[in-house]
């Protein structure tokens, strides 16, 4: 059995073995650019896990766990182009490093090279992983769309939220989870319950990224806390603390997200105390263990048995309780 560890390693040596083209050098170095700063593997590796759970073959899994973590780049350097972020992983984006135009065109080509591994999966089973790749691709633009639309509105239900972070960035856990299964050889229902423990996982780890970003301690982080607060993003804080409020406090906190003007560490320390006052920490941390409950009954489910589960639910142990 691979440890999460274990099939972290194997992606990575795999990545760093890819075929890339080396012409034109202005297309593919920005490929190999994104690839090459790291991150932690988790998708890939989920595919890895989720095919040796049914006892498949890992080597026929290998290829189609690359193409998930080209896309996950993919997605990651269109995104940074429309969040006008200057840095991925510490490094410069590839959007400052080379041009805009440059990484619009990396990454389509990050887009179709992920398609084209994916293809090389096992032909009893293509057309299956092709379906699940190629609609949860749709997704993953779905949500970043929502995302797009959410910055012009001043509220966004709870639902709204919860409907676009499933999109874009639950899906894809779930169908790196289901496709390892259908690789492996696992049956339809394990492979949606599967999906279903990776999708209400997806959803507690991003909920889990909101209440870090106002409460996580800034020495682990790496970075100071309240980002999303001085950037008015709709995180799932922000929505409850909006519906929660009183009346002065609606009124407080529409005045800081409407405000153009301000004192980032002002707005920070203003909002977190509306924030406290409501108790939207612990609500948070309340619709997180509710997820992850439910990501847990769904592994529970499975029929698998036990100790071929257990590096799953140290996964979700391990999300749950990152403090980063």
């Amino acid at each position: 059995m691979y440890t999460l560890l274990e099939a972290q390693n194997l992606v990575e040596k795999h990545i760093q073995t890819l075929s890339i083209p080396d012409a034109p050098p202005e297309l593919y170095e920005p490929v190999r650019y994104i690839l090459s700063l790291g991150g932690k593997r988790i998708r890939p590796a989920l595919v890895i896990l989720a095919c040796d759970l049914f006892e498949g073959a890992v080597e026929a899994a290998l290829i189609p766990a690359v193409a998930i973590e080209v896309f996950h780049n993919f997605t990651l350097l269109h995104d940074d182009i429309m969040d006008r972020s200057e840095l991925r992983r510490g490094h410069p984006t590839v959007h400052l490093k080379y041009n805009e135009n440059v990484a619009i065109l990396s990454g389509d080509v990050m887009s179709i090279l992920a398609s084209r591994l994916m293809n090389q999966a096992p032909g009893v089973v293509l057309n299956l992983v092709h379906e699940v790749f190629t609609k949860t691709a749709m997704q993953v633009c779905e949500g970043q769309q929502m995302d797009m639309n959410f910055e012009g509105l001043l509220t966004v239900s709870e639902e709204e939220y919860l409907s676009m972070i499933g999109l874009k960035t639950a899906v894809l856990i779930a169908a790196s989870l289901k496709i390892g299964a259908i690789l492996g050889g696992s049956s339809q229902k394990d492979a949606e319950d599967l999906y279903e423990f990776g999708k209400n996982l997806g959803l507690a780890f991003q909920l889990q990224d909101d209440l870090l970003d106002t409460y996580g301690d800034q020495a682990l982080m790496g970075k100071k806390p309240g980002t999303d607060i001085v950037d008015n993003k709709k995180t799932f804080l922000m929505i409850r603390a909006l519906e929660m409020a009183s009346p002065s406090q609606k009124e407080e906190l529409t005045g800081w997200l409407t405000r153009k003007e301000f004192d980032q560490e002002e707005k920070i320390r203003s909002v977190t105390t509306i924030f406290d006052a409501i108790r939207i920490r612990e609500l948070t941390e309340k619709r997180i263990r509710d997820f992850y409950e439910e990501a847990l009954a769904s592994l529970e489910r499975l029929n698998r048995p036990g100790e071929r589960k257990s590096e799953l639910f140290n996964f979700a142990s391990f999300l749950m309780n990152r403090k980063r």
